[in-house]
């Protein structure tokens, strides 16, 4: 479906800095707009690192893998 553009060393790194995000998220009790962008943006790193695919990263022309 979509060629694997993420390398190992940066999926690793996403899946730490997504898991991360959703950790804070979690564990704190915000309801403003930055709390819900660390859930979304924890989200979306940690499924670019699932998939093993980044659409930026297909738009720049860059890989890592």
């Amino acid at each position: 479906m979509f060629t694997a553009n993420v390398g190992t060393t940066d999926r690793i790194l996403r899946i730490l800095i997504g898991a991360g995000l959703l950790v804070w998220f979690f564990m704190d009790h915000g309801m403003g707009p930055w709390h819900w962008a660390k859930a979304a943006f924890g989200v979306i790193v940690l499924g670019t690192a699932v998939l093993n695919f980044c659409p930026l990263y297909k738009v720049l022309g860059t890989k890592t893998n």
